[in-house]
């Protein structure tokens, strides 16, 4: 019986959308390789777009497939943000919550000694209780997101929330029943310990802050960078086609521009971030996932008018892009893990937020001179075709940018420096593992 005990049984579970499974896939697999079971929950669609566990983990990481329920207005096959427009995900987190029995009854059956959960099920927290399962909040966003976050939640206005436009909506009751901020303060609370993915090395003030105003732990788990062994999809015909143009592109020539999974174009912001390449002068290559474009249509692949730019509509290997030598800047929304692989390689940033935590984490690298962020008029805060292409060019052409972004390489990308943070963390988890009831 004491040998069992030595090692911990782990759920992990992540709210349905790529910006958060990603990184809760990351963590799941760096828990694994201390010797820990994992169970990683999500449904079926979405465990099957995850990558191959590494053959080592595989006997270690259980993927655990929950069917979501049928809701009216949730298209079929929609089991994540990016397979749905944003007013759709209030369904999808209504679809979500249908998850709560078949959980419970999973948990009752395995009793792990924690799960590792995200913001949105906040009908977890009694169930766990209840069986005697110990709870961590693992949030995705940086920590001085997560502190505004935290913040604007309980209704206060600090001094750290200054300019940040968070929505309204999130305070709204949905046609999920709930509010967000209900789904995270239910969450926040009952959670016995908060891990960050973030680093006392990059943000050491927020972090410290943060703490000190929260009774329970914080522990950050480091910025969990992803591998750039780029292996298991050599054979990758997608890759081969992008490699083949980014091979005939000059080094540190190509502007690379992607705006993650979750955040969706009018057909006026996707305009002016097409004429603001062309006016730039630089070869692009454009992953276009989300765009409500009505009267823009596009095939998989586009060359715009000047013959140097390429719009790919496919998912793309961000990180093997970056990562080339022929890019020489990211334009990209800052989402934190976009963030996370441009600076990995040392890419320097052309910073274009359109919500909440963007603007915070913009705003933290144009402070680092990794990044150069395009303006916006303070009157209705809309960028144009003109203050894109200033930046653009800001970013392409002064080389003190490259530079400080691949001195900034160093932190982002130090695997040993972000596994200690982990290792740190799986030892809180094995002294505080919870006695399991029978």
């Amino acid at each position: 019986m004491a040998e069992q005990r030595e090692k911990l049984h782990v759920v992990v579970f992540p709210w349905l959308a790529f910006g958060h499974i990603g990184p809760f896939f990351e963590l799941a697999k760096l828990i694994a390789q201390k010797g820990h079971q994992i169970s990683f929950i999500s449904t079926p669609r979405n465990i099957h777009r995850l990558p191959k566990v590494p053959e080592n983990l595989q006997p270690l990481v259980d993927l655990i497939e929950l069917p979501l329920p049928r809701v009216e207005k949730l298209p079929e096959n929609a089991e994540a943000t990016m397979d749905i427009p944003h007013h759709l995900i209030p369904y999808l987190k209504l679809a979500f919550d249908g998850l709560q029995q078949p959980l419970a009854k999973f948990l009752e059956r395995c009793k792990p000694h924690w799960i590792v959960y995200d913001f949105a099920p906040y009908w977890l927290p009694p169930i766990c209780s209840q069986l005697g399962i110990s709870c961590i909040l693992f949030s995705i966003l940086s920590a001085t997101g997560m502190h505004c976050f935290t913040e604007f939640s309980r209704g206060k206005t600090s001094e750290s929330l200054r300019g940040i436009d968070i929505p309204e909506e999130y305070n709204e009751t949905n046609e999920s029943g709930v509010s967000d901020v209900f789904r995270f303060l239910m969450i926040f609370d009952a959670a016995h310990v908060i891990a960050s993915r973030s680093c006392m090395e990059i943000e050491g003030e927020p972090l410290k802050l943060f703490k000190s105003i929260n009774t329970k732990p914080v522990i950050p788990v480091g910025l969990l960078p992803p591998s750039l062994q780029f292996s298991e999809d050599s054979s990758d015909e997608n890759w081969d086609t992008i490699l083949n143009w980014l091979d005939k592109q000059e080094k540190g020539s190509v502007v690379y521009a992607a705006f993650g999974s979750e955040v969706t174009l009018s057909d006026e912001d996707f305009t002016k971030i097409t004429k603001g390449l062309e006016m730039s002068g630089f070869p692009f290559f454009w992953v276009l996932k989300k765009q409500n474009t009505s009267n823009v249509e596009l095939q998989d692949l586009v060359v715009n008018n000047s013959g140097k730019g390429l719009v790919w509509r496919t998912w793309a290997p961000q990180m093997r892009i970056l990562a080339h030598k022929s890019v020489g800047g990211f334009l990209t929304h800052c989402g934190w893990s976009s963030v996370i692989e441009g600076l990995q390689v040392g890419c320097p940033l052309v910073m274009l937020p359109f919500q909440n935590e963007q603007f915070i984490i913009a705003k933290h690298m144009e402070e680092r001179r990794v990044g150069f962020q395009v303006q916006r008029s303070e009157h209705d805060e809309k960028f144009t075709r003109e203050s894109l292409a200033n930046a653009l060019r800001a970013v392409m052409l002064e080389k003190s940018y490259r530079s400080e972004a691949e001195e900034m390489s160093k932190i982002f990308g130090d695997k040993e420096l972000h596994q200690k943070y982990v290792d740190d963390f799986v030892e809180y988890m094995e002294i505080h593992r919870p006695a399991i009831k029978d």
